[in-house]
């Protein structure tokens, strides 16, 4: 039996483990979904029928309900009703975000009676009492709210920004850091200190009384960062602490703690896994394979001046063209790193349009693509819908898809050819990324009020370019075709720039 078959058994099995693994994470637990005044909204209720506090759980920029959902079903399963919905221009949200993100009475006006329309309905579920938890984003938003509502028992900020927290307010704040995020371990030591004045707060160490309101306590989560801190069991156990403190529970037997995270990490690894035995049934399309066959001596000029002119002319060149948070910006970026390079690898006299296929390699071309494409939109965006963030594109943000396409069809096109082929430089095509991530970098630079939203998604880039890297390496392989890949993983790139980035009025 081959390398690729017994990859293959493994994979299966590896999937219909984590499957079940995480399916019987929500045992015990009733959801519900619902629409609160146009915003979608999900109820996770205990085993137990009886009245229990209620927790209103918001997510950060450019995530969804769906990346909430490790509170969510720690807290039902502990006997808390949770509450998760998508902010206005997030998510399933049809509606879009109004005001200036940088303004105190723009956008955060407007997400704070967000989150106080979901909480005033969520507080009718249970006995009356109310906590927040937000990440990112949100904490700031919670922590306004919890300011304005002073009947809030607790307020829990994952990954906080918030200029907004003072010595006294919000009451008992939880603030939850994950241990690679150092400037917001900082700025999580600083606002606790605040209530602590002269002496230097300390994280794991609970300040204050709850019953006056003046806890406070900022934790660590090991070995996670901005986003796997929303899977971290420690996380977990600090925010459900924190509500027993709060709201008085004793328990008799040890807490349920949502271990979601390994299993959804096994999940799509296999999914990737298996693209690889897949990638073996693709036939032939270009024998020899075809590509620009740069080596590292031609390869130095298609790198390097599309990563140091695409900043330098999308700074002066108009970039604002649709209603979605830098993503318009990220769909030029693109375009225009991938004009460039088309010419330089025309310079070069090593263009791929030049290429034709043949009638019957045509049909092969157009059935590999579409099968790759296909495979990532049923494997792994249902994945991630399922089980990470929202996914799946509502009817606002079909059009964005397709303007976003234009861009990303332009720069792995050209750089897919500029990688592959006889002779080309080892590593090329791991270079080109890294590449282009420093453009991203000195954009970032140029233009930081704008564009620091970027510096958010820069590991879901880096996540993408890795698997569709990998299925780009396999599909190669197979079909000695590089604009295979070049196409799935465009739209790829254009989908989840698409479905993510927050929509925004006007």
């Amino acid at each position: 039996m081959n390398l690729n078959r017994w990859l293959g058994i493994a994979s299966v099995l590896a999937i219909v483990v984590s499957l079940w693994q995480l399916h019987v994470a929500g045992a015990g637990v009733t959801v519900t979904n619902l629409d609160i005044d146009g915003t979608p909204a999900t109820i996770f209720r205990p085993a137990l029928d009886a009245p229990h506090p209620v927790v209103v759980i918001a997510h950060g920029f450019a995530g969804s309900q769906q990346l909430m959902q490790s509170f969510a079903l720690t807290f039902a399963r502990n006997g808390y009703i949770a509450v998760t919905f998508d902010f206005v221009g997030h998510g399933r949200n049809p509606k879009p975000l109004t005001g200036n993100l940088t303004l105190l009475d723009g956008a955060t006006r407007t997400l704070v009676a967000d989150l106080t329309r979901v909480a005033n309905f969520a507080r009718g579920l249970g006995d009356g009492r109310l906590a927040v938890l937000g990440h990112s984003m949100a904490s700031d938003i919670v922590v306004r709210f919890a300011q304005a509502t002073p009947e809030i028992a607790a307020t829990i900020a994952v990954s906080m920004f918030s200029p907004a927290v003072t010595a006294t307010s919000p009451s008992n704040l939880l603030v939850i850091v994950g241990d690679w995020e150092s400037m917001l371990k900082r700025e999580g030591l600083r606002a606790v200190g605040l209530a602590i004045e002269p002496t230097q707060a300390q994280a794991g160490v609970t300040y204050g009384d709850f019953a006056k309101g003046s806890a406070r306590r900022v934790a660590f989560s090991a070995h996670v960062e901005h986003a796997s801190v929303l899977f971290s069991q420690d996380s977990m156990r600090e925010a459900l602490g924190w509500l027993d403190q709060a709201f008085g529970t004793t328990r008799t037997l040890p807490p349920v703690i949502d271990a979601r995270g390994p299993w959804i990490m096994l999940l799509v690894a296999a999914l990737v896994l298996l693209a690889r035995p897949l990638a073996a049934l693709m036939p032939r399309i270009a024998d020899p394979a075809v590509g620009a066959c740069l080596s590292w001596r031609r390869l130095w000029a298609p790198l390097l001046l599309p990563m140091l002119a695409t900043p330098l002319l999308l700074r002066v060149l108009p970039t604002r063209f649709l209603p979605v948070v830098v993503g318009d910006y990220l769909a030029a970026h693109f375009a225009m790193y991938g004009l460039l390079t088309t010419l330089c690898l025309v310079w070069a006299r090593r263009e791929g349009i030049a290429h034709s296929l043949r009638p019957s390699s045509a049909i092969a071309f157009a059935g590999s693509w579409l099968a790759i494409t296909a495979f990532g939109f049923i494997a792994l965006d249902w994945s991630i819908n399922s089980f990470v963030t929202s996914f799946f594109p509502s009817q606002q943000r079909i059009l964005l898809l397709v303007a976003m396409s234009v861009g990303t069809l332009a720069f792995f096109l050209s750089d897919e050819w500029m990688t592959r082929g006889d002779g080309a430089g080892r590593g090329a095509y791991v270079a080109s990324k890294i590449a282009f991530l420093a453009s991203l970098a000195i954009a970032v630079a140029l233009d930081f009020e704008r564009l620091f939203f970027l510096i958010i998604i820069v590991p879901v880039i880096v996540l993408l370019f890795l698997i569709y890297g990998l299925f780009s390496t396999w599909a190669y392989r197979h079909t000695g075709h590089p604009f295979v890949a070049g196409i799935a993983s465009a739209v790829a790139f254009a989908w989840a720039i698409g479905v993510t980035f927050p929509l925004m009025a006007g």
